[in-house]
């Protein structure tokens, strides 16, 4: 049974679960309808599409092993639930954070504007730094997938032998955590361009500081919006990491249920927040925003006068 502080950082849990899950589906949505109307996808929309995609199914997967670990943690002792798990995880978690790397990349690539012969050239070589990036998504996970096969074997061989087990479980963690060190290329590529970003938006921002100009203004406080946001982003990609070393640790530590919520809580910070930037960032995601919620409150108002009419009569 859980406490009462387990039991409502689980509920803040699976309500951040759902709201990352309903604005990443809305993102995809949006940007798939926008191919269907003018059958053209940019770079970003083609991004924002892969990056929801995958994101949600590691929403799934962080609640899914969460509640078996949380409810019926024996589960974790018996058979391939655990590997199987790492398996998928390990390949849309590297997918989820590809992504969001290029997108960040995109953004800065675009937006920043360098007086450096490096930044140049790759402003110029926009297709083959995605190449490049291709590349190195292939490579982690060719270098990943034979160890998770190894261990899948391994415990294919020793299935039942709970003493084994946990003999083992070192031995898994150290594999675990290799194997997610395939995506610390891309963790460190995408917190420099955010970087980046943020020191060219700060410069720009003190140049124009002097100009008082109503059009100067306004752009001063779009740059310190996305200024913020960047900010925002760059705090829940590393909770998420947080607190995913949170529950790797906890998984030698399987009594201590607040920790490892503890820990959920941070992870599914990042995949709930970031698509709220993401919505709230994009003038195309905030203006269909926007509408849904003119939409689904007009609806809601015909509802209640349709209800209010019945109990008059």
């Amino acid at each position: 049974m859980l406490n009462s502080a387990e039991g409502i950082l689980l509920c803040v849990v699976t309500s951040e679960a759902v709201l990352g899950v309903l604005g990443d589906t809305f993102i995809a949505l949006v940007n798939c309808m926008d191919y269907a109307k003018n059958r053209k996808l940019s770079k970003i929309g083609l991004i924002l599409i892969g990056l929801s995609i995958s994101r949600i199914g590691v929403v799934w997967i962080i609640i899914l092993q969460g509640y078996i670990q949380v409810f019926v943690p024996h589960m974790l002792t018996s058979g391939n639930i655990t590997e199987y798990i790492t398996y998928i995880w390990i390949f849309l978690n590297h997918l989820s954070v590809w992504f969001a790397t290029n997108l960040n990349i995109l953004y800065f690539l675009k937006i920043a504007n360098f007086s450096n012969s490096i930044f140049f050239w790759l402003k110029r070589r926009m297709s083959a730094v995605f190449i490049f990036m291709s590349g190195c998504l292939l490579t982690s996970w060719l270098l990943c997938f034979p160890q998770i096969t190894k261990i899948l074997q391994d415990s294919t061989m020793h299935q039942g032998n709970t003493s084994l087990f946990h003999q083992r479980k070192n031995y898994f963690l150290i594999n675990q955590s290799v194997n997610n060190l395939g995506i610390l290329f891309f963790i460190i590529v995408s917190m420099i361009t955010c970087f980046l970003l943020i020191v060219f938006l700060w410069r720009h921002v003190k140049q124009m500081h002097s100009d008082v100009s109503g059009f100067r203004v306004h752009s001063t406080k779009v740059h310190v919006k996305a200024m913020k946001f960047l900010v925002s982003f760059m705090i829940l990609f590393i909770l998420h990491f947080v607190g995913l070393s949170i529950e790797v640790l906890c998984f030698i530590l399987p009594q201590n249920k607040l920790l490892f919520i503890t820990g959920l809580t941070a992870t599914c910070l990042y995949p709930c927040g970031h698509s709220i930037i993401l919505i709230l960032g994009n003038k195309q995601l905030k203006q269909a925003s926007l509408k849904a919620m003119q939409h689904l409150k007009c609806c809601e108002t015909k509802s209640q006068s349709h209800i209010n009419g019945f109990t008059n009569k």
